[in-house]
């Protein structure tokens, strides 16, 4: 298997699953503080998707920083096909919730006479920005683990 950039074991690899796992979390933490997110099922199944991204990015990142640390290959034709099912089953995970939360968030607040809440809205409208930073870098990875496994 040829070795890409942002492939597993590599430092690119790693920058792009503290990414991943930042983005989400930061989108966790945004809609958290809000009081009435609980309310839309878009927004719950938001914390929910980003809540797994968190756990996947997060492990995978541990994967790749134990594989520096010790010089470890990680292109394993097994390996390297669970980590993209398990790409592209968070990524798009995550672009579903996003795009329904940001659906949401432009019917509610802004379709239908504005946001009253104030703050709110505003944590809203971050929580989802970073769920899409998350699907993009998610996506870059899922790419790059399919090229890996299509050149392997």
């Amino acid at each position: 298997m040829k070795n890409f950039a942002g492939a597993p074991g590599t430092w690119t690899g790693l920058v792009l699953r503290m990414a991943q796992c930042l983005f989400a979390a930061g989108s966790i933490a945004s809609m958290a503080t809000t009081k009435t997110f609980f309310s839309y099922t878009a927004f719950c199944f938001l914390i929910a998707s980003m809540g797994l991204q968190v756990i996947w990015s997060f492990g995978l990142a541990f994967m790749d920083a134990y594989a520096l640390l010790t010089k470890k290959v990680l292109h394993n034709p097994v390996l390297v096909s669970l980590f993209v099912v398990g790409d592209w089953v968070t990524a798009t995970l995550s672009l579903a919730a996003a795009a329904s939360s940001a659906g949401i968030t432009v019917l509610y607040f802004g379709d239908l006479g504005g946001c009253s809440l104030g703050e709110e809205c505003i944590k809203y409208e971050m929580a989802i920005a970073l769920a899409f930073l998350s699907w993009i870098t998610i996506a870059i990875s899922s790419l790059i683990m399919f090229w890996l496994l299509a050149a392997g």
